[in-house]
């Protein structure tokens, strides 16, 4: 990872943050990224997901974390979902892992990854799971550690529409 990468929790997401994650989710959907949202993939609709991820951070219902550059400028993010049903208070669900395309293969996912792990065990989460449609993401969930479960086919869209399978993952975390 390069050294200027800095990973950092965001409380409250300013409007200058809403904007570049916002850059950030723009760009993963118009790249092909299974991820919610279909195309086209317009910045009202990025800037509503994350002021609706903010009010969640001030419910206490995730956490949303940044990786930014040495100029402060968003180039991924990864996102804790900690609220869950009450007969599930151990587990958390790791939404939205992002990397822009323009910072790939800089370690910034691991680096992410890492700290949402943390970010969870210090919430109290003792089990994570997660679902992708990335080749690229599920060989980086393997190499942390993460067990694979399986795939389930057509489980959602493509951002241009046509059906894709999702991987199931889950990792249990420990101190």
């Amino acid at each position: 990872m390069q050294d200027t990468i800095q990973i950092r929790s965001l409380e409250r997401l300013s409007e200058h943050e809403i904007s570049g994650l916002s850059d950030v989710l723009i760009d993963c959907v118009e790249g092909g990224a299974s991820v919610s949202f279909m195309l086209p993939m317009t910045r009202s609709k990025a800037e509503a997901f994350w002021r609706g991820a903010s009010a969640g951070i001030a419910r206490g219902e995730r956490v949303v974390l940044a990786a930014e550059d040495s100029e402060g400028a968003i180039v991924g993010t990864v996102q804790v979902i900690l609220g869950q049903p009450e007969n599930q208070p151990h587990r958390g669900d790791l939404a939205k892992m992002l990397v822009h395309r323009r910072a790939r293969r800089q370690g910034i996912g691991e680096a992410l990854l890492v700290a949402a792990e943390r970010s969870a065990l210090e919430a109290g989460k003792t089990l994570l799971v997660l679902d992708t449609a990335s080749a690229d993401a599920e060989r980086l969930y393997a190499r942390q550690g993460w067990q694979r479960c399986g795939v389930i086919p057509d489980y959602a869209l493509w951002p241009d529409g046509g059906f894709c399978p999702t991987t199931i993952f889950f990792k249990f975390l420990r101190p």
